[in-house]
């Protein structure tokens, strides 16, 4: 190849091309050396061939690979409206078109069937600008039957991102059943079960006698453990077309012993369905409960921490200034129970749960006993409230429960030894109370274990419990005693009956939280012991994660906070509260 020299010049017309194209429009538009028409049942369009071969793939192989169309004059283009032609040719001899509302579906089927991909894909774009979830689940359909993998990652997206709205659009009352059942059961939906199954049944009773048949198969999409269970006993279970159908009353019977019942089932026919995962939509958010602030001060916050953004989050404050109150999550919402009143010194009996949903506090029933400094755990559908000092300053050993199905509170059998401030887990129907201290502040070496089924307790004295104000979080089989007036992490298999030692905290903590959260134990704040004894308040959120033994920084608390509560939510993210990108 010849070089170029100083004297040389490589002259680049940057106009050429779109000059080109506007000549042979032009040429084109007085049919000076066109050589095909392009025709439609009421439209014909002069064209050259080369422009049409050079534009196209389609066009290329029609006119050069020997098809009969090469020498016709008239080329027949059955299923394309006439304007949308007109549009594309227009395109093609000057690289502009205009896409609106009106014509973007018949223009992306045109540009399918012409293979003019770009244009195919300024069509998916556009329609992915106007995604709403009343128009999604058309638009799945539209990118299947089109084969646009784009449009249908993203409207799938939506659909399953904003279900409680497109459970509630026209669009979803014409799907056929199976496309139902495919989308009920993804895994990525983002709904909670109530709404799955309340989806089904308008679905269902939209063309009742059409529908019917398919009742069984859709049901199977609601995943039953997972749904209130106050909901389930009162909706579900008596709706007439559930009861009307034998396959769906099964599986209730199922759910039914499954959610209900206090003893261990271990029938065959109960593992598929109970196996089933939560949804991945599904989160598990860490959440901090009121307590004492870095000023001395109790405080009202309730604070949600997003681990996957690194964020705290404020949500509704609690009711009233409670100190040594005790918390609790189950069923996706927050109990907080008994405490003293601030500023009246009254230690109360009030129990108020918090929605996230509605981002809501309300008072539902009162313990029978006021307590404060008590222990709270959760098991199958009770909230248990153990122990702590009543309102003569008495150390309590009396326990009682709430059924959250019914909303009743009732006492049940008094543990063994009266403790305050024990590490409690519960695993398979079974609470454990890990030391604590008696009425002369001594440490218990004790384990008091009640059976949830039989309402009895029984105790195991161990040399390796010496906790007092220590949190017990449970991950899989273990129960790990984190600190209590010491740096020490023990877990107590439950599976085997034996406890392990784990790495050491870095300080000496008590009046401290910790909640598991995927698999991972988090603490939060606390008060610390210095080498020479001082206490120091803590903001630290730390992290232990079983698998490797080890501890890491998460960062810190918005603030200074001890004897607060901590626990995890699991829950559907609410985008009014946490934001669109959740």
């Amino acid at each position: 190849m010849e070089e170029m020299t100083l004297q040389d010049l490589l002259f680049r017309d940057q106009d050429f091309s779109s000059e080109l194209l506007k000549e042979l429009n032009i040429l084109r538009q007085n049919r000076i050396l066109t050589d095909v028409i392009l025709c439609t049942s009421n439209l014909e369009i002069p064209c050259h061939r080369n422009v049409l071969a050079s534009s196209s793939p389609y066009f290329k192989a029609m006119f050069c690979d020997n098809f009969k169309e090469t020498s016709q004059e008239k080329v027949n283009l059955r299923g394309i409206d006439s304007d949308i032609l007109h549009y594309i040719v227009i395109y093609v001899y000057t690289g502009e078109i205009l896409v609106t509302k009106k014509n973007v579906l018949h223009l992306m089927e045109a540009a399918s069937m012409l293979q003019y991909m770009k244009l195919f894909e300024v069509c998916s774009v556009y329609l992915q600008n106007q995604l709403i979830p009343d128009n999604c689940l058309s638009l799945i359909r539209l990118s299947e039957f089109l084969h646009c993998e784009t449009l249908q990652k993203k409207a799938k997206a939506m659909a399953l991102k904003c279900f409680p709205e497109v459970a509630i659009s026209e669009e979803m009352q014409e799907l056929c059943a199976l496309e139902l059942i495919d989308y009920l059961g993804d895994d990525e939906l983002c709904g909670e079960e109530e709404q799955v199954f309340e989806a089904v049944m308008t679905w269902v009773r939209h063309d009742l006698q059409a529908r019917q048949k398919y009742l069984q198969d859709l049901f199977k999409t609601v995943r039953l453990q997972y749904v209130h269970p106050t909901f389930f006993f009162h909706f579900i279970a008596n709706d007439p077309l559930i009861q009307s159908s034998p396959a769906c009353r099964n599986i209730l019977d199922v759910a039914h012993r499954q959610m209900f019942s206090l003893y261990s089932i271990s029938a065959p026919d109960i593992k598929p369905m109970w196996h089933v995962p939560r949804r991945y939509s599904y989160r598990e958010f860490l959440l901090l409960v009121g307590g004492w602030k870095e000023d001395q001060q109790t405080t009202r916050d309730v604070l949600l921490f997003d681990e996957k953004m690194g964020q705290w989050l404020s949500l509704a404050r609690c009711p009233t200034h409670l100190y040594k109150a005790s918390a609790v999550s189950l069923h996706s919402n927050i109990y907080l129970l008994g405490g003293i009143l601030v500023g009246k010194n009254q230690v109360s009996s009030s129990v108020y749960i918090f929605s996230l949903r509605l981002n809501q506090w309300r008072l539902i029933e009162p313990m029978l006993v006021p307590r404060y400094s008590h222990r709270s755990i959760t098991c199958k559908n009770y909230v248990f409230a153990i122990g702590g000092i009543g309102e003569n300053q008495e150390i309590l050993n009396s326990m009682e429960r709430y059924d959250s199905i019914y909303s009743n509170w009732e006492h049940m059998a008094n543990m063994p030894v009266a403790v305050l401030h024990p590490a409690v887990s519960a695993k398979d129907q079974r609470i454990y109370l890990f030391g604590g201290e008696d009425m002369m502040q001594n440490p218990v070496r004790l384990v008091q274990v009640y059976n949830v089924s039989r309402n009895m307790w029984f105790r195991m004295e161990t040399r390796m419990v010496k906790n007092v104000c220590a949190p017990a979080v449970l991950i899989g089989d273990r129960i790990f005693i984190v600190g209590g007036y010491t740096r020490r992490v023990i877990a107590y298999d439950t599976k085997v009956n034996k406890f392990v030692k784990c790495a050491d905290m870095k300080d000496r903590r008590m009046h401290h939280g910790a909640a598991a959260i995927n698999e991972k134990l988090y603490l939060t704040g606390g008060r610390c012991l210095t080498i020479d004894n001082a206490i120091v308040d803590s903001d630290s959120l730390e992290c232990y994660d079983p698998s490797t033994n080890t501890w890491s920084s998460k960062g810190k608390l918005p603030h200074k906070l001890f004897d607060h509560g901590c626990l995890t939510l699991q829950c559907v993210p609410y985008t009014n509260l946490l934001g669109e990108d959740h």
